[in-house]
């Protein structure tokens, strides 16, 4: 059976730049068959020790839906191995059906979430501490492209433009892109205060104190964002998300978030809102952002109802409930990490410390 090349191509960007597996690494492999495949052979080439945690997702929600609360919260060995010892892990998407999980119990979905969320609170440590690297990436299938609008061709030559692998020199494009968004990484340094103003957005905020990371293809293949952890009790205002955000096989769409010293106190969606609602009730941290972000990937031209690409889309915003990662200073805690985005590509503006950074989409210098 023949193998797209790219696929191998893509592979050896997340083993060779993502996460620079080197000799004696401890790396966990996560996901789902072909990409799996050589992500393996990239990884054994390199030297490192190699644990395949191979999902089906078949198995994965009927454990959602029939399995007993002690199942449902069982956390298995290549999990603890992965958050206590691992140095690399390495995460493939593939879903053959995107909406498998709508009809779950989303009670049961957020079981799941906050019995596993020591292990995560242990990863983003170890991750911040420099002891952990991850990448999260995803291989197109029917069902993205289906969600997408797009053929399997269509979708596949877009995510691999996305992902700079039909570039001659893809390492090269990422460190073009790293060099790039540094320099607003730079500038925002040592700021203290963002106002945000649009159609779809009146929003005040606090970075005092929060660093901005620049991603650059390592955590997220692909990438193309700069993002922080707000100060947690510092948002106001509004945000519309006019944008599908799909979510545990669920499309809530229309999302309008209200905040009050930081904290979700009125939300609401033209579908999904029962879902969103129960989302929002997970724990304390889930009214609370723990990641505010742009997007700077202006090879992703469009929505895709895909949030690993939405995010990064060129022209947008996007914001996540629930919890922070510890190397922006963010200290929110929460089971669920749900990202939604707002475009900014008409009539909108970012200030930062009354200081223009941003308009209509594109960045002021």
């Amino acid at each position: 059976m023949m193998i797209d090349p790219r696929v191998e191509k893509l592979a050896r960007l997340i083993t060779t730049y993502s996460t620079e597996v080197k000799p004696g690494d401890k790396v966990v492999i996560t996901g789902e068959l072909p990409l799996l495949r050589a992500l393996y052979h990239e990884t054994i080439r390199a030297g490192a020790l190699v644990v395949l945690d191979i999902r089906d997702e078949e198995n994965g929600n009927f454990l959602l839906r029939h399995g007993s609360d002690e199942q449902i919260a069982f956390i298995r060995p290549t999990e603890q191995f992965r958050s206590n010892e691992a140095d690399v892990s390495i995460y493939v998407r593939a879903t053959g059906n995107t909406r498998a999980q709508t009809s779950i119990d989303p009670a049961r979905e957020s079981l799941f979430s906050r019995s596993r969320q020591k292990l995560a609170a242990e990863r983003s440590k170890r991750t911040a501490d420099g002891k952990h690297r991850w990448n999260l990436t995803q291989f197109p299938t029917e069902a993205y492209a289906q969600e997408a609008g797009m053929s399997l061709e269509e979708f596949e030559d877009f995510v691999y433009k996305a992902c700079f692998v039909d570039q001659p020199d893809p390492i090269q494009s990422w460190h073009d892109l790293k060099v790039s968004q540094q320099k607003y990484v730079d500038w925002l340094t040592g700021r203290k205060h963002i106002e945000v103003r649009g159609p779809n957005i009146d929003m005040r905020l606090s970075i005092e104190g929060r660093t901005f990371v620049n991603s650059e293809g390592t955590r997220n293949m692909p990438s193309g964002e700069i993002f922080t952890g707000p100060v947690e009790q510092s948002v106001e205002g509004w945000a519309r998300f006019s944008n599908p955000s799909l979510r545990s096989g669920r499309s809530v769409e229309g999302v309008e978030l209200r905040f009050d010293q930081g904290k979700v106190i009125d939300a609401k969606a033209a579908r999904g809102e029962d879902f969103l609602l129960s989302q929002l009730d997970t724990d304390a941290g889930a009214r609370y952002l723990g990641e505010w972000a742009i997007g700077t990937n202006y090879g992703i031209t469009r929505f895709t109802g895909n949030i690993l690409f939405d995010e990064k889309i060129g022209g947008t915003i996007h914001m996540a409930l629930g919890s922070s990662y510890p190397e922006t200073g963010g200290l929110n805690k929460s089971a669920i990490h749900w990202d939604m985005i707002c475009d900014m590509r008409k009539d909108s503006e970012i200030r930062v410390d009354g200081d223009l950074l941003y308009k209509d989409g594109i960045f002021a210098f």
